[in-house]
C-alpha cells in the first residue's frame, strides 16, 4: 500500500489542492456555494435519470435483465432533479445530511488507513488527523443542522481547507519517500 501511495502521491496532492480551492470559494461566497451545490445536485440527478432511462430504452439485449431497474433508477433520478429545482431549501437539508454521512464514512476510512500505515510510514498522523476532522465535521452537521445552511457551508469551507492541506502535506511526505519504498514488485 505504501508503494502505491508513494508512486501516486500526486493524486493526493491534487485532491488536497482541489479541496483547498473549494474551501476558499465556500468561505468567500457561502451563499452562492450553497445554491450552486444544490443546483449541481439537481442537475446531476436529472441528467443521471435521463441517461438511465435512455439506456433502458435503447440498450437492447445488453440491458434486458436490468431494464426494470434502469427505469426505476431513471424515474427516481428525474424525480430527485425536479424536486431539487422545486424545493431547493429541503434539498439543501437532505444534501447536508448526505455530506455528513460522507464525511463520517470518509473519516473512519482515513483513520483505519492511517492505523494500517503506522508500521510503514512516519507522519501517518496527518491522514489520521484528516480523518478525525472529517468525523467531527460529519457529526457536527448531523447534530446541528438548524444552525443555518450558510454557516454549515462556512464550516465545510474551513474543513475542506484544513483537510486539503493535510492531504498535500501527506503527498509531499510520500513523494520524499518515493524512491525508497519500491521493492522487487516495482522492478
Amino acid at each position: 500500500m505504501l508503494e502505491y501511495l508513494a508512486r501516486y502521491w500526486w493524486t493526493l496532492a491534487l485532491r488536497g489542492a482541489l479541496a483547498v480551492l473549494f474551501g476558499v470559494i465556500a468561505v468567500i461566497w457561502p451563499d452562492i456555494t450553497l445554491r450552486v451545490l444544490v443546483l449541481l445536485f439537481g442537475f446531476y440527478a436529472l441528467v443521471d435519470g435521463l441517461l438511465a432511462l435512455a439506456a433502458a430504452i435503447v440498450g437492447g439485449r445488453l440491458v434486458s435483465a436490468r431494464r426494470g431497474w434502469l427505469i426505476v433508477e431513471g424515474v427516481a433520478g428525474i424525480a430527485a432533479g425536479v424536486f431539487t429545482f422545486l424545493w431547493p431549501d429541503i434539498t439543501a437539508l437532505v444534501l447536508l445530511y448526505l455530506i455528513a454521512a460522507w464525511a463520517i464514512a470518509t473519516g473512519l476510512i482515513e483513520i483505519a488507513v492511517a492505523v494500517a500505515l503506522r508500521r510503514e510510514l512516519r507522519g501517518e498522523w496527518l491522514l489520521a488527523l484528516g480523518g478525525i476532522i472529517s468525523v467531527a465535521f460529519g457529526v457536527f452537521l448531523a447534530v446541528r443542522p438548524g444552525d443555518g445552511a450558510i454557516a454549515i457551508v462556512l464550516v465545510l469551507g474551513v474543513y475542506a481547507i484544513v483537510f486539503g492541506f493535510a492531504l498535500v502535506a501527506l503527498a509531499v511526505r510520500l513523494r520524499q519517500l518515493g524512491g525508497g519504498v519500491r521493492g522487487p514488485a516495482a522492478a
